[in-house]
């Protein structure tokens, strides 16, 4: 039988949030939090999901979870994402590669970059608390 695989995830897979059911149901398991080297720009697919994709220059450090999947999971995790979104190789702050969702950057074309933000969920809580400003919650 083959090991868990440890996944980064970025967006809507995280803890509590939309996708996240499909993560524990194949098997997830949360590890912990963790940080990108500053290699990385994160877009705001429709405001619906985020697309994180590796730069060679004018990257930051982007907020996310790794998780413990069995292989198996793996696919079916993949096999539910929105299209555009791939596995790939994601370095952490800490020195670490784990495999990880990105973004082809097709799906970035015309997007909003919200790489300034950090994360999706700092981006989420920024429209949220934009959104009860402005009388619309």
């Amino acid at each position: 039988m083959m090991a868990a695989i440890k996944l980064a995830v970025n967006g809507t897979l995280m803890r509590g949030l939309a996708l996240n059911p499909n993560l524990v149901e194949a098997g997830g398991e949360f590890l912990y939090e963790a940080v990108t080297t500053p290699n990385y720009r994160l877009w705001s697919i429709h405001d619906v999901h985020p697309a994180m994709v590796r730069v060679s220059s004018g990257g930051v450090a982007i907020a996310l979870e790794v998780w413990q999947v069995p292989p198996a999971g793996l696919v079916q995790v993949l096999l539910q994402e929105p299209p555009g979104l791939c596995i790939g190789k994601i370095t952490l702050n800490i020195g670490e590669t784990v495999l990880g969702v990105l973004g082809e950057p097709f799906l970035c074309e015309g997007q909003r970059d919200i790489s300034a933000f950090g994360g999706w969920r700092s981006y989420m809580d920024h429209r949220s608390s934009s959104a009860a400003r402005a009388g619309l919650v």
